[in-house]
C-alpha cells in the first residue's frame, strides 16, 4: 500500500485534498435541489475519509517527526504560508475527524428536514476547519481555521437547535472568541519576537517561533495565560465549562456529536502542539503545574457528580465529557509517555464512545421526542437491539475492559501515578462514578417496569441506524483489543514531544537568571 500512495504522490497532495474536497462539497450543495443535499455531502464526506485513510499507511513513524509536508506562500511579505503537515499526533485525530464525519451525515438524515442545503454546505465548511486545526504548521493558517470552525458551528447551534438555541448558540460563541482573540494577541507577540531573533525574516512558521521566539519569562507567564486560556475554554476545564452542558442539549445530534467528539480535543490538542513546546517552563512551573493539575482533578470527579444527578440524558452525557477531558488534561502535565499516549487514547476513544451515545439519544428522541430519564423504563422488552448497542457503548465510556475506554484511562493513570501520584490516586474515584451514573442511566432508561404507553410502539433500530453504530462499535472492540497499531504511530512523536518540552527547560531557566542579575 505504501509503494502504492508513493507511486500517486499521496504525501504531496494528501493533506491539500483533505481541506479542499469539503470546500468543494460545500459550494455546489447550494446549487442542489434541497432532497440531493445530504446525499451529496454524504458522498463527499466518504470520499473525504477514504483519501484520508491512505494517511494511515503513507506516515511512517520512524521517519521525520512532521511528514506529509505542503507548504505554498500566502502573503509572503507578512511571513504567512500555506504550510501544512502531520506527525503521529495529529494523524489519529484527522481520520477521527474523517471517520464521524460521514456518520455525522447519516445521522442527520431524518432529524434535518429545513435548510438542508444550508445545514449539509455548514458540516462540510465545518470539517474543513476542523483538520485545519490539526494539520497547520503556520500559526497565522492556524489561527484561520480555528475561527473558521466556529462559525459554522455557531450557525448549526442557533438554527437547527432546540428551544435554547439562541443563547446556547451566542454563549458558545462569545466563550470561544474571548479566548481566540487574546490568543491571536500572543500569536502576534510571538512573530514579532520570533522575526527580531531572526535578524528581521519574521514568520509565522511554528518552526521558526518554535527556534527563535525569545521572550522574557515573566512575558511568557501572560503569553501562556492567553494560549491556556483559548485551549481551557475549548476542552473546556472547569471553571470555563459553563457553555458545553447549553451547547450540548440544544445542538441537533450531528452538532452534539461533532462537539464532543472533534472540537472538545482541539483544545487538549492545542495545549500539546503549542503551550506546552512554547512555553515549557511556564507550563511546568511547579505553582502553575499544580494549579492546572488540581483544575483536572476537580473536573474528572465534579464532572462525573454532576452527571449523576442529570435527569436529562443529553445532559448527562455533557458533563460525563467534563470528567473525561479531565483525564486528558492529567495525561497531558504528567508528561510521561504513558500518560501522554493515555490522554491521545481517552481523546480518541471519548470521540468514538460519546459520538455513539449522543447518536443513540438522537435516536430515541426522534421516535419519542423526549431525553428525559424519567420519560422511559422498561424499553429494553421493546427495542433489544438498541438496548444492546447502549449498554455495549455505555460500558466502553465506562472503561471496561476489552473495551477502547479502558486503555486511555489505564494509561493515564499509570503514567500520572510516576509524577502525580495523589492526583491519580483522587482520579481514580471518578471511574467509580462513572460507571455509577451511566449503569444508573442504563437502569432506569432500559429495565424495570414498561409503565408508559407511549414506550410500548417504539421502532428499534433500522439499517441507517446500523449504518451509524457498526463503525463505531468496530472501534471500541478494535481498540479495546489491540490498540497497538495506534500506539506505535503515536510514540516516536510523543517521545519527541517530551523530550522537546523538558530539553527547553534548562534553557529557559538560564534565561530567567539571567533576568534576575
Amino acid at each position: 500500500m505504501h509503494a502504492f500512495l508513493e507511486n500517486v504522490g499521496y504525501d504531496r497532495w494528501a493533506i491539500t485534498a483533505l481541506l479542499l474536497i469539503p470546500i468543494a462539497g460545500a459550494l455546489i450543495i447550494p446549487a442542489l435541489p434541497a432532497a440531493m443535499a445530504k446525499r451529496v455531502a454524504l458522498a463527499v464526506t466518504v470520499v473525504e475519509f477514504v483519501v484520508s485513510a491512505g494517511l494511515w499507511w503513507a506516515y511512517r513513524p520512524e521517519g521525520t517527526p512532521f511528514q506529509l509536508v505542503a507548504t505554498a506562500p500566502w502573503v509572503p511579505s507578512w511571513g504567512i504560508a500555506y504550510r501544512v503537515a502531520v506527525d503521529g499526533i495529529s494523524l489519529v485525530m484527522v481520520l477521527l475527524t474523517t471517520l464521524l464525519m460521514p456518520l455525522a451525515v447519516l445521522g442527520s438524515w431524518s432529524g434535518i428536514t429545513t435548510r438542508e442545503r444550508s445545514y449539509y454546505a455548514l458540516l462540510l465548511l465545518l470539517t474543513t476547519g476542523m483538520i485545519g486545526v490539526f494539520v497547520a504548521m503556520d500559526l497565522f493558517l492556524f489561527y484561520v481555521f480555528w475561527e473558521v470552525m466556529l462559525i459554522p458551528m455557531y450557525f448549526i447551534i442557533g438554527v437547527w437547535g432546540g428551544k435554547g438555541r439562541l443563547y446556547a448558540s451566542i454563549k458558545f460563541f462569545i466563550y470561544t472568541m474571548l479566548g481566540s482573540l487574546l490568543m491571536l494577541v500572543a500569536i502576534l507577540y510571538l512573530y514579532y519576537s520570533a522575526g527580531r531573533a531572526a535578524g528581521g525574516a519574521y514568520s509565522f512558521a511554528y518552526d521558526q517561533i518554535l527556534q527563535h521566539a525569545s521572550v522574557p519569562v515573566k512575558t511568557q507567564f501572560w503569553l501562556f495565560g492567553a494560549f491556556f486560556l483559548a485551549f481551557a475554554i475549548k476542552v473546556p476545564m472547569v471553571p470555563f465549562h459553563t457553555w458545553l452542558p447549553d451547547a450540548h442539549v440544544e445542538a441537533p445530534t450531528a452538532g452534539s456529536v461533532i462537539l464532543a467528539a472533534i472540537l472538545l480535543k482541539m483544545g487538549t490538542y492545542g495545549f500539546i502542539r503549542f503551550s506546552l513546546p512554547f512555553f515549557p517552563k511556564v507550563a511546568l512551573d511547579p505553582t502553575v503545574s499544580a494549579v492546572i493539575i488540581a483544575l483536572a482533578v476537580i473536573g474528572i470527579v465534579y464532572g462525573a457528580l454532576v452527571a449523576m444527578v442529570q435527569p436529562d440524558f443529553k445532559k448527562l452525557i455533557a458533563y460525563s465529557s467534563v470528567s473525561h477531558l479531565g483525564f486528558v488534561v492529567l495525561g497531558i502535565w504528567a508528561l510521561t509517555v504513558e500518560s501522554t499516549q493515555g490522554a491521545l487514547m481517552v481523546m480518541i476513544s471519548h470521540g468514538i464512545s460519546t459520538g455513539a451515545l449522543f447518536f443513540l439519544v438522537g435516536m430515541i428522541y426522534e421516535r419519542r421526542h423526549s431525553r428525559m430519564i424519567a420519560d422511559f423504563g422498561g424499553i429494553a422488552r421493546v427495542v433489544p437491539a438498541y438496548a444492546a448497542v447502549l449498554t455495549v457503548v455505555s460500558l466502553s465510556s465506562i472503561g471496561l475492559p476489552g473495551t477502547n475506554g479502558f486503555v486511555g484511562e489505564f494509561l493515564v493513570l499509570l503514567g500520572s501515578f510516576r509524577t502525580h501520584p495523589v492526583a491519580a490516586g483522587i482520579a481514580t474515584t471518578a471511574v467509580v462514578f462513572a460507571a455509577a451514573y451511566l449503569l444508573w442511566a442504563l437502569l432506569r432508561v432500559l429495565y424495570g417496569a414498561l409503565d408508559r404507553k407511549e414506550n410500548e410502539s417504539l421502532t428499534d433500530l433500522v439499517p441507517r441506524d446500523y449504518a451509524v453504530l457498526v463503525p463505531l462499535l468496530a472501534m471500541i472492540v478494535w481498540l479495546g483489543l489491540s490498540p497497538g497499531p495506534v500506539l506505535r504511530r503515536m510514540e516516536p512523536s510523543v517521545r519527541s514531544y517530551i523530550e522537546a518540552v523538558q530539553g527547553r527547560g534548562p534553557e529557559l531557566q538560564v534565561a530567567q537568571q539571567r533576568e534576575r542579575r
